[in-house]
């Protein structure tokens, strides 16, 4: 037994390790980039690539949204929840695609709204990020080959928020959604019936109520359409680890185009 728990010890440091560099490996691959629109407007982004390019081919494109607590300027901290698993072996090796993971400034929200309330209006306009992340996008589509069918968005809570917004403005853009944790205003359920979502939600989520989704998911249901819901009946805000740790999930997301999209 002496010698059990040093090594048990060395065993636990070496995992730690490894894991440490798989996560700093998978944030390499994410190229920093900096958009800067006509306006000189700037957005900061992490652009992930097919680890096999091939110029003949079109690729499906993944806007990723974090949450408020990745919010700066360092074009870093985004990648630090959810965004980092499209960059794991298996999925870059079975789901071979663009990811682009925009960074918003502190005090700006991808939605302007109070995410502690029941419920919200959309706001007239988008954000202010938010807008400039769909310039940034329009620009992409002009110099990546990306498959203009296959364009999706996932988001964790600002982020879950942001998505809702995202597909109710330009509900053609996106093939499907994933938002995580977030919240929508109803009213614009029937704009968005007929777009593949998965909704992700902690049952016991103190920060974002459940409600937030499931008013959501019922609204949709109301209006004609049939999205998926998932809600992790013991878990707290952090509904991104088992959403984007799912298999099922990618698997989902990345069967869906517009050009089966039921009109």
């Amino acid at each position: 037994m002496k010698t059990f728990f040093p090594s048990l010890i060395i065993f636990i440091f070496f995992c730690v390790a490894c894991t440490a560099r798989v996560s700093a490996q998978n944030e390499s691959d994410f190229e920093k980039k900096v958009f800067i629109s006509k306006t000189s407007d700037t957005l900061r982004y992490r652009l992930l690539k097919p680890t096999v390019n091939d110029s003949s081919k079109k690729y499906p494109l993944v806007l990723f949204l974090h949450g408020a607590g990745e919010r700066g300027n360092d074009n870093a901290l985004q990648l630090k929840n959810g965004a980092i698993n499209f960059a794991s072996s298996l999925n870059k090796k079975l789901f071979p695609c663009y990811v682009v993971a925009p960074q918003c400034a502190e005090g700006y929200r991808w939605v302007e709204v109070d995410w502690k309330l029941p419920s919200h209006v959309q706001p007239e306009k988008p954000s202010v990020y938010l807008s400039r992340t769909m310039l940034l996008i329009d620009s992409l589509k002009k110099v990546l080959n990306i498959d203009t069918n296959r364009i999706y968005i996932t988001g964790l809570s600002m982020g879950g928020f942001g998505t809702w917004d995202a597909i109710s403005r330009w509900p053609n853009i996106f093939a499907a959604a994933v938002p995580v944790c977030g919240g929508g205003d109803t009213a614009k359920a029937v704009l968005i019936k007929n777009i593949p979502i998965w909704a992700f939600h902690g049952g016991a989520d103190k920060v974002v109520m459940t409600s937030r989704s499931r008013d959501m998911i019922a609204a949709i249901k109301k209006a004609g359409g049939d999205p998926k819901y998932t809600e992790y009946l013991n878990t707290g805000h952090n509904a991104w680890t088992s959403t984007y740790g799912n298999i099922e999930m990618f698997q989902w997301l990345f069967s869906q185009s517009l050009t089966n999209r039921k009109k």
